[in-house]
Order: structure tokens, then C-alpha cells, then sequence
């Protein structure tokens, strides 16, 4: 049987794959400059599979067309479902919905009197010296009020008016919207309102009706209502797409990774989950695979072909509960991942006076100029200008038929034309390789910077973490990332180009269950914590139920992780801690992370419950690593197949280039040095050295 594990990115797909299926493997051994087959204990083999997420004249889809070409089919076959066991994706469908703006169109339904409620936000300016204020487009075309109201103690001051809302509803149905937001005063405590005006959409017709107190059940009118909003934005798009992808693997178990970190069934994934979906597949990976290797404390780097994420570990997923993504403001559970727009595909430009790196990327189609389909110069061109990727180590997959090696020579002629005219310009004299290294220089520092901001700026000392580092670009800059950070120790997992997944097999089903309190942190209080932490965990199950393994035994293979959102009263600075029957042992908790995060305690002021949170966890079966020994005598090295020239430091090296699988445990390259793979190009700078481990993981460190 076939499990597969799938994350669309921006410009590359990558797909594993684990089998048993002899004759599959016999297959794929006919392309080995397409697929990497990794042996596994058990007559089980790992497969590793990148292709363009884009490309029209070849696809529709390209997860999709990657089981196709895993199981050797073509595009007008079906797809032998009965040989696959399970698929698990990420996707990036509904976060471009979001930044295009190509939702489907919405209708809010609000308490009268909060028409602007949600325009009006929290008054909050990002930029405090702008003159003119840029508010975020609306997601949602038309408001309908509904005279209603709940006080904040359940007492109902005015029912709901049921004829003159449906009368609304129907007009607005007319008009060609199928989508509504259901968002009334108090719905968090109290939802019987909402629930007779979602009865109401219904019978009217509306297929997609978010309610605020299911999608999220927490005080903050206009949060609760933002998010209320997203979901009914994004859901159909991902409806739609689910039930294509499900349409071409009928009776095949499909699931999709949430921005929590954990997975979900497909018919259960919802647009309010979906935003980080791939990026938390990679965030899974890189912290499941960082622990095999003994790692504790990690900051991740996922670089990829559009942008760069990074995100802190210490001993824990680290979630938040507020969130603005692409302008859209959300309160729902999600990985703290920082991005920015540094990716391979990363357009650079000349100003008339500086440098420019992004934030526009060149995608896959066209791609960056190396991919023969006319493209600007981006990142993936600096580095193959400098040596630091070589066309016979990438894959023939490129040009209009996708079977063209990367074109250096087009690479060579646009960096000469570009530092002509940086010189023009400014008088300033760069070789082409130095204009290159210049604008990777620029990337590496805005890509370190995303990394102070979730380490340094929050009180972590980032030298003792260990920097995991994975994406399709990710190895080239390693180094100089480290570099940049004063960081000492760099993880590299043998599947690190395509880690984000391999973390979809790593995830297991989560289930989140949250409820808003407000009440003063005491003695008194414990009681009804605990009793509301009963209830939610109950919820957790039930919804975990429809989707458990039959394989897995529940009582061995089931967490359950109890959160409070404690804050300092009359501030809103929220931190979540580990729910515990000992208020004093909370407190302490609360205060250790205030002091560590903002610098000082307030030992006087009572702590506010604002909300809690069960997560119950379902362990899922994950793929096992083959271990390999050393066949050689420990005074024996590889011979490198080549040795190329490489620019770095602003002068060319001679560094020899290494294949990973004939590597052994204990063996040492020093650098400049180019170690190569079939799914990523690791670049060892001349101050870093490189080691193998038993478990294949590659650990670079700096030469002392």
C-alpha cells in the first residue's frame, strides 16, 4: 500500500511517499534523476518527489499528477485507489485566496447598531507617522443588522425578529451570494440567537454559513467576528478544491494539515484552519525529525521558492492566538511562524541606488530566469552564478516541455547586463559574482532579522539553539544565516528538501477546543476551570472520533494538553501556560514567562483567566528512519566526483563536491565545500565543517 504525504508550495510540490510495493519501486528505479528511493526496514522504501506547482501545459494539479507519476499512470488514467492507504496534504490554495482576494462573496449578519463594527477595528496604526491611513479591504459585500440582543449575563433583551431577517436574507440570496457570517453580541456564552439565524440562512439556501460561536467561541466582538468572516471567505474555495483532489481518489482516506500543527479529515478542514497549512507541515517536520536527532532547542528556517519561514522551539509548539495574515485579522490557533517574502524565486532589481530583493517572486511560471521560461534574475540565479548550484545536480525538468536542464549561460549574460548598469548609474565598479553576492547578502540579513524577531526580541539567547534548516533553498544559506547569528550548530535531515512533507506523515489529528472565562485566577475559581476543562476535553474526543485509526489503540496513543490564557488584570498582554490544580504554581509560571518575554512581574495585580483550551491529541503511525553504518575504515574518505569553483567572502574557492549517499557516519568535510543530493544543494562555507550521523543527519558546526 501507498501512503502519501503532499505539500503545495509557491513555486515547487514536493510529495513523499512510503511503500511496499516491490514493482513500484522497480518502476521509479528506471528514473533516477527524478525520484530518490530511500530503503526502510520492513521491505518498505521512502520516495522523495519534487515537480513545479505550476505547469499548465503538462498538469491541473500538481499533487495530484505526483501520484500519477509515482504510480506510473497517465493523465487520462484513473488512479488505482485500491493501492493507496492514505494521503495527508498541505495546501496553499485558500492563503492565495486571501492575498488575491479571490474568495467567494460574503454576507455579514450582525447585531444591529455593529454595522461598521468590523471596519472600524481596534483603531490600531502599524505605521504611527503615516498621514494616510490604508484600512484593509473587507471581506465580506453586504451587511444585514438583526435586532437582537443577549446581555453579558445570558438575560435576552430582544428575540429575534425571525420573519424580517429571513425576508433580508432572501433578498441578499437574490443578488447571487451563497456565503453568510453569522456574528451576534454574547454568542461566544450565549448562541441560541445565532443558531435560529443560521436555521434561517438555510432554509433560505446559503451553502456555506459560518457561525462566530462554532468558529470561534471567544469574547472580542470584532476578532470573533473577523474570523467568523475568513472562514465563510475561504471555505467554499476549499470545498471546492477538496472535493476535486477527493473526486480523483475516491474511497482513499484524505487529510489536510491545519495551522495548529495538527491533521484533520478533509471534510472537516475549514477556511479559518488553512491559512499556515503547508508552512505547519514543515514546522512538524522540522521539530519531529530535530528531536530523532537530539535536538531539544531548534530554530526552524524553511526556505523556499516564494518565502521563508522560521519559528522558535523549545520544548514545545509555540502557538498564538492573535493573528493578521495578508490583512485579514484572526483569532484561532496557529503556529508561530514568522514569514517573509525571501524565497529561490525572490525577483532581484536595481533601483538606481540600491538593491532590491522581493517581495515579488518570479513563482514557477515563469520562474527565475534559469528555468528557460523567460524569467527575471532571482535568488536561485545569484546562487548559480556563484558557483553554488550547478545545473548537472538539478533535475531536467525545466523549459516549456519540462525536460531542460537549469540554463546558466542566460544567468551569466543578465548579471553582466545588471552590473553594467549599476555602474552606469553609479559609477561603482562589481564583477557580476560580486552584484550576486551582494544581493545575497541582503537576503541573508532580512532573513536573520526574521529570526531576531521570534528569538532575541522575545528573550532567547539564539546562540545555544541549534538552526534546522530545510526548504528547497534553505541549504545554500545556511551558513551565512548561522553566520549572521553567532549561531554554532546547523541541522540538516536527509529529506530537509522537502520537510515540509515528510511533516505531514510526522503530524498527528489534533483536535482544539477553546472557551472564553474572564474570571479572576483564585481558589474559587479552580473549580469551574476544571469543570469547563472536562467539557471541552469531552468535545475533543467526539470530534477526534470520526477520524481515529483503526490501527492505533486509543488509550496508548491519545494526549491531552490543558491550557490557560492567563493576563495581568487591566492589560490585554496574554500568555498561555499549563493548566495546573495549584494556583500558586501557575502564577509562578505566568510570572517566569512575563519576566522572561516583557522584562518585569507585578507581584500586587490579580492574574485574569481569559480564556482556556484543550487540545486532545491523536498519535498517528509515523514513517521509521533506516539507520546506516560505516563500511569503510575510519582513515578512509570519499573522493569528491569534482571540484568547482565557488564565490564566497567575496573571492572564488575551490571546493570539492560531495554526493550525500556516499557519505558514511564519522565522516568530516571541511569547507568551501558543495555536498549534493537529489532534492537540495548543501553549501559548506569555508569556516564550517559538516559531519554525518548513523540516523544520515547532517550536522554543520563551526571550525574552532
Amino acid at each position: 500500500m501507498l501512503k502519501v504525504f503532499a505539500d503545495r508550495g509557491g513555486t515547487f510540490t514536493d510529495i513523499v511517499a512510503v511503500t511496499d510495493n516491490q514493482s513500484t519501486i522497480n518502476q521509479l528505479a528506471n528514473h533516477p534523476q527524478r525520484f530518490l528511493i530511500v530503503p526502510l526496514p520492513n521491505q518498505q522504501w521512502v520516495i522523495v518527489y519534487k515537480l513545479l506547482s505550476e505547469n499548465p501545459e503538462q498538469y491541473q494539479d500538481a499533487a495530484i499528477q505526483g501520484v500519477r507519476d509515482i504510480l506510473g499512470i497517465s493523465s487520462n488514467q484513473p488512479i488505482p485507489t485500491e493501492e493507496i492507504e492514505v494521503v495527508k496534504m498541505g495546501t496553499t490554495v485558500a492563503t492565495n485566496a486571501l492575498l488575491e482576494r479571490k474568495g467567494d462573496r460574503v454576507l455579514l449578519v450582525i447585531t444591529k447598531g455593529f454595522k461598521d463594527a468590523l471596519r472600524i477595528g481596534y483603531q490600531n496604526r502599524p505605521d504611527i507617522f503615516a498621514r494616510h491611513i490604508v484600512l484593509p479591504s473587507m471581506l465580506y459585500e453586504q451587511v444585514i443588522e438583526v435586532n437582537e440582543r443577549y446581555d453579558a449575563k445570558g438575560n435576552e433583551l430582544i428575540p429575534v425578529d425571525v420573519e424580517a431577517v429571513k425576508q433580508d436574507l432572501q433578498a441578499v440570496y437574490d443578488t447571487g451570494i451563497r456565503s453568510c457570517a453569522v456574528v451576534l453580541m454574547h454568542s461566544y456564552n450565549y448562541p441560541q440567537h445565532e443558531q435560529q439565524v443560521a436555521q434561517i440562512a438555510r432554509d433560505v439556501g446559503f451553502s456555506q454559513i459560518s457561525i462566530s460561536h462554532q468558529v470561534s467561541p471567544l469574547m472580542k466582538l470584532v476578532s470573533r467576528g473577523d474570523t467568523t468572516v475568513v472562514d465563510a471567505y475561504l471555505t467554499p474555495i476549499l470545498r471546492r478544491y477538496v472535493d476535486a483532489v477527493a473526486s480523483q481518489l475516491p474511497g482513499v482516506k484524505l487529510m489536510f494539515m491545519k495551522s495548529d500543527g495538527g491533521l484533520v479529515d478533509a471534510q472537516q478542514f475549514q477556511g479559518k484552519d488553512s491559512i499556515l497549512s503547508g508552512p505547519a507541515g514543515g514546522i512538524v517536520g522540522a521539530v519531529q525529525t530535530s528531536l530523532r536527532g537530539g535536538f531539544n532547542s531548534i530554530i526552524t528556517f524553511d526556505m523556499g521558492g516564494t518565502s521563508t519561514d522560521v519559528a522558535h522551539f523549545n520544548g514545545e509548539y509555540e502557538r498564538q492566538l492573535e493573528n493578521e495574515i495578508a490583512g485579514a485579522r484572526m483569532r484561532v490557533p496557529v503556529l508561530a511562524i514568522h514569514t517573509i517574502a525571501a524565497g529561490g524565486g525572490s525577483i532581484l532589481s536595481f533601483d538606481g541606488s540600491s538593491y532590491r530583493v522581493g517581495p515579488e517572486s518570479a513563482g514557477s511560471n515563469p520562474g527565475p530566469a534559469c528555468y528557460r521560461r523567460g524569467g527575471k534574475l532571482a535568488m536561485t540565479d545569484a546562487n548559480v552564478m556563484l558557483g553554488k548550484i550547478h545545473p548537472q545536480y538539478f533535475p531536467s525538468v525545466f523549459g516549456k516541455d519540462g525536460n531542460l536542464p537549469l540554463d546558466k549561460d542566460v544567468v551569466t549574460e543578465k548579471f553582466i547586463q545588471l552590473a553594467e548598469e549599476i555602474e552606469t548609474a553609479t559609477g561603482n565598479h562589481r564583477t557580476p559574482e560580486q552584484v550576486a553576492a551582494g544581493f545575497i547578502s541582503i537576503a541573508v540579513e532580512s532573513m536573520a532579522n526574521a529570526i531576531k524577531k521570534i528569538s532575541l526580541q522575545r528573550g532567547y539567547d539564539v546562540t545555544n539553539y541549534a538552526l534546522c534548516c530545510f526548504g528547497g533553498a534553505g541549504a545554500q544559506v545556511a551558513c551565512l544565516i548561522a553566520d549572521t547569528l553567532g549561531m554554532k550548530k546547523i541541522f540538516l535531515h536527509p529529506y530537509a528538501g522537502v520537510l515540509s512533507a515528510y511533516g505531514m506523515g510526522l503530524a498527528d489529528v489534533r483536535g482544539i477546543k477553546e472557551a472564553g472565562v474572564e474570571k479572576v485566577l483564585d481558589e474559587e475559581s479552580l473549580g469551574d476551570l476544571r469543570g469547563l476543562m472536562e467539557r471541552l476535553e469531552g468535545e475533543g474526543r467526539g470530534e477526534l472520533e470520526t477520524q481515529r485509526d483503526a490501527k492505533v489503540n486509543a488509550e496508548e496513543r491519545e494526549e491531552v494538553v490543558r491550557k490557560v490564557n492567563l493576563k495581568y488584570e487591566g492589560t490585554n498582554s496574554i500568555l498561555g501556560i499549563d493548566f495546573n490544580l495549584d494556583v500558586g504554581m501557575m502564577r509562578e509560571k505566568f510570572e517566569g514567562e512575563h519576566k522572561l518575554r516583557y522584562g518585569f512581574v507585578q507581584v500586587d495585580k490579580n492574574l485574569i483567566v481569559e480564556s482556556v483550551s484543550v487540545e486532545v491529541i491523536q498519535k498517528m503511525d509515523t514513517p521509521e528512519e533506516a539507520l546506516i553504518s560505516r563500511s569503510r575504515g575510519l582513515d578512509e574518505f570519499p573522493n569528491p566526483v569534482e571540484t568547482l569553483e565557488m564565490f564566497t567572502k567575496d573571492k572564488w574557492y575551490s571546493a570539492p563536491v560531495y554526493r550525500r549517499e556516499d557519505l558514511q557516519p564519522g565522516d568530516v568535510i571541511q569547507g568551501a565545500a558543495i555536498i549534493v543530493e537529489k532534492i537540495s544543494t548543501i553549501v559548506i562555507e569555508p569556516n564550517w565543517e559538516a559531519e554525518l550521523s548513523e540516523r544520515n543527519h547532517l550536522q554543520l558546526s563551526v571550525i574552532s
